[in-house]
């Protein structure tokens, strides 16, 4: 609970220093030399032409990235700060999610077979504490298993099977944590959407209540909001959906590696057992 408030306190603090930089000023203005020379009048018309041509060469030299980023923040101020700043939030928080998701699942993946072939040989040998170890030192759910079935090697064959199928639905649970949190944000973020939509149309209404005339001009302000808060909110639920099939596709993969390797455990300890008999 206490890295998760630390978790929701950086974002949170990274989300109050991106908003103004959001809302800040990109012209650059004229030098002191340059405000002088024109309330002096010695800039004459040809160098201000000049000057302009360059600026707009210049611009147009930029790369379409930085246009890119310059009309999404330009919309995104235009969609009215208060719900543009959630729906940022709702993508900041899922993809923090995300990524600790994708880092632990990462983390998991082990070279299942090898693992197997290093514990079928040190199962032959007799060498079972030497199995256990090498399953005990080795990270993922996939020696968290072997581990617990090594454990109850002395048992029958149905109590290591018990055994190794309930550690499997918890080490499930423990793949599959955290992955709510992103589902939520993929539900919050198009619907805070929607809000902005009724509310922009909200305001629409009361521009024209106010008015007391239905003119394109006073209408289009807040259907504005209304649309650029939907769609926002649409993208961000877009991205948190594609990195949720990913993680999605690691838990199913890290899922089959668990099931073969407690049916390869059990081979390998029901060939022991009945080399001992």
């Amino acid at each position: 609970m206490r890295q998760l408030f630390i978790r929701l306190l950086v974002l949170w603090t990274a989300l109050l220093l991106f908003i103004p930089q959001m809302y800040a000023e990109e012209d650059v203005p004229m030098d002191d030399d340059e405000m002088e020379a024109v309330f002096a009048g010695t800039l004459d018309d040809d160098t201000l032409v000049a000057e302009e041509m360059a600026m707009l060469a210049e611009n147009e030299a930029a790369p379409e990235s930085e246009g890119m980023y310059k009309a999404l923040k330009r919309k995104f101020i235009e969609g009215n700060a208060g719900f543009m700043s959630l729906v940022a939030l709702a993508l900041i928080l899922g993809l923090a999610f995300c990524v600790e998701r994708i880092i632990y699942l990462t983390l998991s993946e082990v070279n299942a077979k090898r693992l197997l072939a290093d514990v079928d040989e040190k199962v032959s040998k007799g060498d079972i504490e030497g199995a256990k170890d090498l399953c005990r030192d080795t990270r993922g759910p996939v020696a968290s298993i072997c581990y617990q079935g090594l454990l109850r090697y002395n048992e029958g064959i149905d109590s290591i099977e018990r055994s190794i199928t309930s550690y499997g639905q918890v080490q499930m649970a423990n793949l599959e944590k955290g992955c709510s949190w992103i589902t939520l944000f993929i539900a919050i973020a198009p619907s805070l959407g929607f809000l902005g939509t009724v509310i922009g149309m909200v305001m629409a209404f009361d521009r024209i209540q106010e008015a007391g005339d239905i003119s394109p001009t006073i209408v289009a302000s807040g259907m504005k909001v209304a649309l650029i808060t939907t769609i926002f909110g649409i993208i961000v639920a877009l991205i948190l959906q594609v990195f949720y099939n990913y993680i999605l596709n690691k838990i199913e993969g890290l899922a089959t590696q668990m099931e073969d390797a407690a049916i390869s455990l059990l081979d390998i300890l029901v060939k022991y057992k009945n080399k001992e008999q």
